[in-house]
Order: C-alpha cells, then structure tokens, then sequence
C-alpha cells in the first residue's frame, strides 16, 4: 500500500499539474500553492474538493513544501519532470514524456487531479507574482478561523 501524501503520490499530483501548465514551468513555490489549490478547489468555488479540510492546515502548507520536494525527485529520476536554473531560481516542467504518462493513466484519482489541474489553468489563472499573496491569504483564513474557535479571554474553559 502506497503512504498517503507519499512522494509517489505527490509526484504525481506535482506530474499532473507540470503537465498541464506544459511546456510553461512553474517554481517550488507555485507547485505548493496550485497542489494546495487543486486539492481544496471549494475553497476557491471550484470543483468540489478532493481532500477534506483538516484543522492542521498551516501545518500542511509547511509540509507540503517538503512533500513536492520528494515528490519532484522522483519525477526527475523518471525521466518525466526537468529541472532548470533562471535568474529567479529553479523552475520545473514536465519533460516531453511527462504529458504523454499522465494521459495513459486511468485512476478515477488521476482524472479527478486532470479536471481540477485544468480548472486552475483554464479558470483560475492565477499570475504567478500572485502566488505568495494567494497563500499568504490561505494562512490568514486559518488564523482567523483558530482564533474564532478560541475561548474569549475571562470566559469559563470549563
């Protein structure tokens, strides 16, 4: 059985999304906010979303940074995903195998991950100077919904 947010799963989100924005690359940071998208499109009034929301979700931002990284090394050694050096740093694109993969699959998973990548593409278009301001906006709505379920100061605990 295959770990869930594994890096074979998250490569392949991560392979799904390269292949979409294919041949465009996009950067570790982008990859981390468009996974995150792709997931929980609700959130954004998407497609319905595939993964619930989970009280951690700071936390999986944080890890989902890591997550990608795992998940990028195994696309790299497959020979499905490049790796590019710019002035702003590395970027990743799926390699012109990448997208050829990602269509023979038939999971239900994998159509489900094709139609939300196609909906951040097509619909969404989000620039990618807006990236960090985007997920800047996700963490925010977590620390007022933290502190919304936090007791009022003076208040019984009991």
């Amino acid at each position: 059985m295959i770990p869930l947010n594994g890096p074979l799963e998250v490569g392949m989100r991560t392979l799904v999304l390269l292949s979409t924005s294919f041949p465009q690359p996009l950067d570790l940071a982008q990859l981390v906010y468009l996974d995150h998208v792709m997931l929980h499109s609700a959130d954004l009034d998407g497609p319905p979303s595939l993964h619930p929301s989970l009280p951690a979700g700071p936390g999986e931002l944080a890890m989902k940074r890591h997550l990608i990284e795992q998940g990028l090394v195994v696309l790299l050694r497959a020979g499905l995903a490049d790796v590019e050096a710019t002035a702003d740093g590395l970027v990743y694109r799926a390699s012109e195998e990448g997208p050829g993969f990602v269509n023979v699959l038939e999971a239900p998973y994998i159509g489900d991950l094709r139609t939300r990548a196609n909906w951040i593409f097509r619909d969404l278009r989000l620039p990618a100077a807006e990236v960090r301001d985007a997920t800047r906006q996700i963490t925010d709505r977590w620390v007022h919904k933290f502190r919304d379920s936090l007791p009022l100061p003076g208040s019984d605990l009991v």
